[in-house]
């Protein structure tokens, strides 16, 4: 794996220090360099009872407020790497998807879960835009804040789920590196539609046909490894996509989940968003 820069989007909160934090442990074993981007958003302003944004520059006092803050985020925790923080106006998503794409950077890593203009990471704007839009992988964790500090980044596990379309094999490929990376247990995980269908007043379905899906996931995971020459766990289960993965994320007792995207401009498959809100483990988005 190559990944010569990391970007980190921050606003000072405890989540996107933690996100800095995991970000930081994973340049220090890819010696990669570190990138801190603080966007400042448009002012806003109540006037007559009336909300609205300032579209005028940030004030000078303002910014150079928070260009201190920047430059003093996590800098003892951060001496030993090399770290680059940029200072930025305007629509935060656009900002961070025009910076990793001008800076050539492997990977963005993001908390889901900020204040200011990461506020609503999942279900906000900002994350979906990201998501959406960035051409690089993204690593996300709804529960970066409650990583200890100093406990560094430990990957003992990777669950990787695939939806066995072309994508797979980029998929597989990103989670079969990361474990190699690591020396971690790698397993893939394919989940076939719920096989229970509502009837009136009962609820049945085809033990036969519960095999037979079953049965062909396992065979479409078994040519992607062949494909690619990976030797990994392979579970399929039946049920909805973000729930199936939570539950193999906790069995697995997996330090990341790999999903994939589409390649198509990076748009997010169908249960991208609730498979990131309900894992228990970090994410990495591909």
């Amino acid at each position: 794996m190559n990944i010569r820069e990391i970007l980190v989007p921050v606003d000072f909160s405890g989540a996107s220090a933690a996100a800095t934090r995991q970000a930081a442990a994973l340049a220090r074993h890819f010696h990669s360099e570190l990138l801190l981007l603080h966007v400042q958003s448009p002012l806003r302003y109540v006037a007559g009872g009336l909300e609205g944004v300032y579209m005028g520059p940030v004030p000078e006092e303002l910014a150079e407020q928070e260009r201190n803050q920047l430059d003093g985020f996590l800098g003892p925790e951060l001496g030993d790497l090399r770290v680059r923080r940029i200072m930025a106006e305007g629509d935060a998503a656009q900002r961070i998807v025009s910076v990793a794409q001008t800076e050539g950077v492997g990977l963005i890593a993001m908390a889901t879960r900020g204040y200011g203009p990461f506020r609503r990471f999942i279900l906000g704007s900002v994350t979906a835009k990201v998501l959406h839009d960035a051409q690089c992988p993204v690593w996300t964790g709804a529960h970066l804040s409650e990583v200890p500090v100093g406990d560094g980044l430990k990957i003992a596990s990777v669950l990787c789920a695939v939806d066995l379309s072309a994508h797979s094999r980029q998929t597989l490929c990103w989670a079969a590196q990361m474990a190699a990376e690591f020396g971690a247990h790698l397993t893939v995980l394919h989940a076939v539609p719920p096989l229970e269908l509502a009837g009136p007043g009962a609820r049945y379905y085809n033990p036969e046909w519960a095999d037979a899906m079953r049965a062909q996931g396992l065979d479409g995971i078994a040519k992607l490894q062949q494909d690619l020459g990976t030797k990994a766990d392979a579970w399929v289960e039946s049920g909805e996509a973000p729930y199936v993965a939570r539950l193999a994320a906790e069995r697995a007792h997996a330090d990341v989940l790999v999903i994939g995207r589409s390649p198509s401009g990076g748009r997010l498959r169908t249960n991208a968003y609730a498979i990131i809100r309900e894992s228990p483990c970090p994410v990495l988005s591909v």
